[in-house]
């Protein structure tokens, strides 16, 4: 069997994908990055479900601290989650570009965003460059409901 590459791409960028910042903190360190491979994982306990880049810096901080927060996006705020993707050389900065607060877990939750979760890590599957992270959501805060930005509208393309 052979695997038609092209088509591959192509069909899985089909698959729909929010755009979210989420926010570490380990000690003094913060750092975020622009996630869109994430979903509702299940109601009860309330889970969600990201993948995150091995070799990122944030990767290892949620290994070890059992942590992330996650924040939804208004639909005009793709110039933000643009700071959020693009690489870094070193930890922190990009909460800078935008005011921010701790939850109640002391991770990072976006004042300007429709809002976010603060979760718990549950579980992991290790497989591939990502990792599958499992969190259960232990806060959430709403600042202003409103339409979520979604990859498809940036034109931009990640994954394939």
């Amino acid at each position: 069997m052979t695997l038609d590459l092209e088509a591959k791409k192509v069909l899985l960028r089909k698959i729909p994908h929010g755009l979210f910042i989420c926010g570490v903190r380990e000690g003094d360190e913060i750092n975020g990055f622009t996630a869109s491979w994430v979903t509702q994982g299940s109601f009860e306990p309330p889970l969600v479900v990201m993948a995150v880049r091995s070799e990122g810096s944030s990767h290892g901080i949620i290994e070890r601290t059992k942590h992330f927060s996650l924040n939804v996006l208004r639909a005009d705020q793709k110039e933000l989650a643009a700071v959020f993707f693009k690489p870094q050389s070193a930890m922190g900065g990009r909460f800078e570009s935008a005011p921010f607060r701790y939850g109640e877990l002391g991770l990072p939750l976006l004042e300007d965003a429709i809002g976010g979760v603060e979760c718990e890590l549950v579980g992991q599957v290790v497989h591939g460059d990502h990792t599958v992270f499992v969190g259960e959501v232990k806060s959430a805060h709403l600042n202003q409901d409103g339409d979520a930005l979604n990859l498809a509208s940036t034109g931009w393309s990640y994954g394939g």
